[in-house]
């Protein structure tokens, strides 16, 4: 049963009910609970939180202990971006793969799959889909995160994505409006800008999201960018223009409205999280995500209290901010609910289409939980180059590994060494960076067969290079791009997966020993 500390006033429980914090651990430390128990409704997982479905299930139960209706969210895109098997790797490819394919009931099908594994560990709100159109090749966070670069694809892959999700009990949280694709800035290091006039705006960043109000979206994460068309002072997580007069009353959206993390350095290097904070909610805003970075009580503690002396001081109308904490409960009965309903697993009717029309001998019983290996199987763009043959004894993977981005973080591992392994045993690999490292490479892999991973290699002069050198000295080189494929087909194999996610390797991985 839900639990409010008898002593804890209207105001202060509100300015708790509006914070997504996170925390350290595979448990939930004491001062997260007594939290719960004062108005805190709302907890983040991130990926040091994680380390088993039974543990996450005992965490989710821990908490609901001390607050039946609160809302645990993660960070769960599936590609490359998960949390749930951020050691492994992800079961499930990312939205770029799932827009190559380009089927809405796959798409469907594959977040209704992640939406039950979710729901299976207690976890009732989701910050993904991202509806973001990756209009900017050179855009160093978006990328394979984005369904793609067409405009209508990605509004109805992300509705798809939406629906999906929902059916499964889970709240999706669109991402990250007004548009994240046409940006050259990681918001993580610096405040992005989009010069983009609002006709453009209108006709294709606002699209997607205009498709997600339709579906149904229960929620809606704020871009910390600068939209001058928009707002030309306040980034869009800060702008009232865009929260409110945007989001809310152009667009019809009612749901609710979280913002990305406010410790990144878009917001926290300008305005400091307690201020943005204040700010956020005062835009239009209902509840401030927090913790990838800062995951302790001090934290949590700065913010209510900054939010509780915005409202005594005048700053901020008491009325916004008890809206949006009611927004968050409606949020989590809307949850309550649904969970119950869809207790008993089933999947939507157009999934098992989209299972059947790629997975050959796969359809029957293991159809549902294989949807994931069956949309990266289909997702491959594989081409012979002029000198191909078959790779029949195990080769020399070389990954030429970029600097990951923080959102998908270092500690997932991608490629395909392991998979490969697995099917052509004595695989051998080797990751190489830098201005060296076609020759490093080379020399590493001796007289073996090599296998050249890569990872936008568009992206990076170094990487781009580097297959120049490799593909010079040996012609039959197998190419893996696991990242946004922009440059033609090289290689004697080239296999664009589409995504860097573990059955993203493992197609490859078949595609190269022609398992």
């Amino acid at each position: 049963m839900t639990t409010i500390a008898s002593g804890t006033d209207t105001l202060t429980r509100d300015a708790l009910a509006v914070l997504q914090p996170g925390f350290t651990g595979t448990s939930a430390p004491s001062w997260l609970l007594r939290r719960l128990g004062e108005g805190l409704a709302s907890v983040g997982l991130f990926g040091r939180n994680i380390a088993t479905p039974a543990q996450v299930a005992a965490l989710t139960a821990q908490l609901r202990a001390e607050r039946d209706d609160v809302l645990v969210a993660i960070d769960e895109e599936g590609g490359d971006v998960t949390r749930l098997e951020v050691r492994t790797g992800s079961s499930f490819p990312g939205n770029h793969a799932l827009g190559a394919v380009d089927d809405t009931a796959l798409t469907e099908a594959v977040a209704h799959e992640l939406g039950r594994r979710l729901a299976a560990c207690g976890v009732n709100l989701n910050w993904a889909p991202s509806a973001d159109i990756n209009s900017n090749v050179d855009n160093p966070v978006i990328g394979v995160r984005s369904f793609g670069a067409d405009t209508s694809l990605v509004a109805r892959h992300t509705a798809a994505y939406v629906s999906g999700l929902q059916s499964a009990g889970v709240a999706a949280c669109t991402k990250h409006f007004p548009g994240h694709g046409d940006t050259a800035v990681d918001s993580h290091h610096a405040m992005p800008r989009i010069d983009a006039e609002f006709p453009v705006l209108e006709s294709r960043e606002l699209v997607p999201f205009r498709a997600a109000i339709e579906a149904g979206t229960r929620a809606v994460m704020s871009a910390h960018i600068l939209v001058p068309a928009l707002d030309p002072v306040h980034p869009a997580t800060l702008s009232r223009r865009i929260l409110t007069g945007l989001l809310r009353e152009e667009l019809g959206y009612d749901g609710l409205i979280v913002t990305d993390g406010m410790e990144m350095q878009a917001i926290s290097a300008t305005y400091g999280i307690e201020r943005g904070s204040v700010l956020a909610i005062a835009a239009g805003a209902d509840a401030i995500c927090v913790g990838g970075g800062l995951s302790d009580e001090p934290t949590v503690l700065r913010l209510r209290d900054a939010l509780v002396a915005a409202v005594r001081s005048g700053e901020l109308p008491e009325e916004r901010l008890a809206d949006a904490a009611a927004r968050v409960r409606a949020l989590a009965a809307w949850t309550d609910s649904t969970t119950r309903s869809a207790s008993t697993p089933s999947t939507p009717s157009s999934a098992g289409s989209a299972v059947g029309s790629g997975a050959g001998s796969e359809v029957g019983s293991h159809a549902r939980t294989d949807v994931g290996l069956v949309a990266a199987r289909r997702a491959l763009k594989v081409t012979r180059g002029a000198h191909f043959a078959p790779v029949t004894e195990a080769p020399y993977v070389a990954a030429l590994t970029p600097v990951a981005n923080i959102a998908v973080g270092d500690e997932t591992p991608w490629g395909v060494a392991a998979e490969l392994r697995r099917l052509l045993p004595g695989t051998e690999t080797g990751s190489f960076t830098g201005e060296r490292a076609g020759a490093e490479a080379l020399a590493a892999a001796g007289s073996r067969r090599v296998v050249a991973v890569v990872r936008d290699a568009h992206r990076h002069t170094w990487m781009a290079e580097a297959l120049d050198f490799l593909l010079a000295a040996r012609p039959d080189t197998v190419v893996v791009e696991m990242g946004v494929p922009q440059s033609p087909p090289r290689g004697a194999l080239h296999i664009a997966t589409h995504g860097a996610a573990r059955v993203c390797g493992l197609a490859a991985a078949e595609a190269i020993a022609g398992a």
